[in-house]
């Protein structure tokens, strides 16, 4: 495993994770929705079980605030890794591509939410899966389509 493709799964996911965020922040304005708190929660969910104190309660709201997008950037970053480790050198048909790093993303933050009491998908609406389902499904397609633009077939490498 050459740490180039570990290199590229990374920019990948990173790539997925901003393609997640500007979708996300896009509903928000269109819907004039909040913003979710879900983040921060899970970011203080993981400090307390982690006996990491954030410090006094003012200056822990900002802490949670920032560690929750660092999180789901960490989630990101890691799932392009872990994209680049299982793909090889195997070229994924895009669709596919797209379907295991949005749904592994999503089940991974989803799951680890749901393990830590943040939320239950099970009452989640039509509304609130779409919201969750969307954003992912752009962290797919970006993620892949920058790791097929920085891994082309090892054919037209040699051009």
């Amino acid at each position: 495993m050459s740490a180039a493709r570990l290199v590229d799964g990374a920019i990948a996911g990173a790539v997925g994770s901003a393609a997640l965020n500007v979708v996300s922040y896009l509903d928000m304005v269109l819907r004039a929705r909040p913003a979710s708190s879900t983040p921060e929660e899970t970011a203080g969910r993981i400090a307390g079980l982690a006996h990491v104190d954030l410090g006094p309660e003012d200056r822990a709201d900002n802490r949670r605030s920032g560690l929750g997008p660092v999180l789901g950037y960490g989630v990101g970053v890691g799932a392009g890794v872990a994209y680049a480790l299982l793909a090889g050198r195997r070229r994924v048909p895009l669709p596919v591509a797209v379907t295991l790093l949005g749904g592994g993303v999503m089940a991974t933050s989803d799951g680890s939410m749901t393990v830590l009491g943040v939320t239950d998908p099970r009452r989640w609406g039509r509304t609130d899966w779409l919201s969750d389902v969307v954003p992912h499904l752009a962290y797919g397609l970006a993620a892949a389509a920058t790791w097929n633009r920085l891994r082309p077939p090892s054919s037209a490498r040699g051009r």
